[in-house]
């Protein structure tokens, strides 16, 4: 989809004069406009905090342990089946 034919959506925002100009000189000083500088910061942001929540990092003995504690379960789970193939496919999907 290209830029022309995105539909965009508006974020109204209230703070204080102080916080305002906080932003303002950072984007000027970023050479960004507020705009850009808001959406830029929020975007990195929102990101990490879902990858804290979202993302889990083993080592790989940790995987091994944990991988083969999914291997030995005592019956079937298929939501958890579900969710490691679409782990698996989103890791594929990155590289």
């Amino acid at each position: 989809m290209t830029a022309s034919s995105q539909g965009y959506e508006r974020i109204d925002l209230r703070t204080s004069p102080e916080t305002k100009e906080l932003i303002v000189r950072a984007a000027c000083t970023a050479g960004m406009s507020v705009s850009t500088f808001l959406l830029t910061a929020a975007q990195e942001r929102a990101r990490q905090v879902l990858a804290e929540r979202e993302l889990f990092v083993f080592t790989a003995r940790d995987w091994n342990a944990f991988a083969a504690a999914l291997d030995n379960m005592d019956r079937p789970r298929p939501k958890l089946a579900a969710a490691m193939q679409r782990h698996r496919d989103w890791r594929q999907a990155q590289r």
